[in-house]
């Protein structure tokens, strides 16, 4: 499972978007004039180097954005020092208070991948409880039984695994503790889910593009990174047991699936779609919603408000190249409501 963007263009400005506090260029003396902030998530990075270059074509409005991750845009837009957060997990009850009247609107749909480091092998299953136990540090060795059972035919090696996990808060962390919360108590006991968790085994890489350069260089290595960074980087991603135990990869398709079970939106437009019922049969289940995060008294907010409207409307038609799926129809009407209330 490789893919890359479709164009040169495409793959610059993948590439541009993974460097904290990259802009873009102003390209008319509007743009001097106006411009937004953001900070977050890097899973939501490459979607937003998109937007951010067509709304300031659109609209001569420069919007800077540093792929920070999700726990520090959190951070941030608290502090009120950015226009907009943006993260991948969404706010707890103490977080939301310290916000202080912030709406998070789910802008964007996608999935964080499974990817691994076995020179010539590039097909490999793996069960969500198979890979809690490797993060436990249980299962040391790629040939342990546990793998080779659902890998028959393939020459596992036996090589000791290199865990490796998010040091920054992150909300592909969020996701992948929420999903190994689910499927292990003993996870769920002592790591817990969060953007940030003392993991009991493995190194650490700072964003996506830090996971990422770790697992490429690492023989053995296993780390969890969004899709969108997994197939822009030609990194193969383990097919994940799904709940109706079918093995699927963090395609479009399943993951329209996993969000397509959600059983209607809460007020506070917090969704969880990890591990997703039997009746999804195709679904992915590591996939995530990744939200924008909006204070109700942010000096730019008509601006904002723009913004966000065009990334739910036109600013999706970049997604499907970056393995962002579009956003389901009840989940783009509670965002209508929510940006209405800002």
């Amino acid at each position: 499972m490789r893919r890359t963007p479709k164009s040169a263009l495409a793959f610059a400005a993948l590439i541009a978007c993974l460097v904290p506090g990259f802009t873009y260029a102003a390209s008319s003396a509007v743009a001097e004039e106006s411009s937004l902030t953001g900070a977050g998530s890097t899973l939501v990075a490459p979607f937003e180097a998109y937007w951010g270059q067509e709304f300031e074509k659109l609209h001569g409005v420069k919007v800077t954005y540093a792929a920070v991750g999700s726990g520090s845009g959190i951070a941030q837009i608290t502090a009120r020092t950015v226009d907009f957060g943006a993260s991948d997990a969404p706010l707890t009850s103490s977080q939301a208070s310290a916000c202080k009247e912030c709406v998070q609107i789910p802008w964007a749909l996608t999935a964080t991948g499974i990817g691994f480091n076995l020179g010539k092998i590039t097909k490999l299953r793996l069960t969500p409880e198979i890979v809690a136990e490797i993060y436990l540090g249980k299962i040391t060795k790629w040939n342990a039984k546990p793998i080779k059972k659902i890998n028959k035919g393939v020459k596992l090696p036996g090589e000791k695994i290199t865990v490796v996990y998010r040091s920054d808060g992150s909300g592909d962390t969020y996701a992948f503790t929420d999903l190994m919360s689910r499927v292990s108590k003993e996870w769920k006991s002592k790591v817990g889910n969060a953007t940030s968790v003392s993991f009991p085994v493995g190194v650490g890489g700072n964003g996506n593009s830090g996971v990422t350069a770790i697992v490429e260089k690492t023989k053995g290595a296993i780390g969890y990174i969004a899709a969108s960074y997994l197939y822009s980087h030609g990194l193969p991603a383990a097919r994940l047991k799904n709940k109706a135990g079918r093995y699927e990869y963090p395609n479009l398709e399943n993951i329209v699936e996993a969000a397509a079970a959600a059983k209607g939106v809460p007020s506070n437009l917090e969704m969880h779609i990890v591990n997703p019922p039997k009746k999804a049969k195709k679904a992915y289940p590591l996939s995530t919603f990744t939200y924008a995060i909006v204070p109700k008294d942010a000096s730019k907010l008509g601006l904002i408000k723009e913004f966000i409207n065009y990334a739910l409307t036109t600013g999706q038609r970049f997604g499907a190249a970056l393995d962002f799926a579009k956003l389901p129809a009840v989940i783009l009407k509670a965002d209508e409501n929510a940006v209405n209330s800002l």
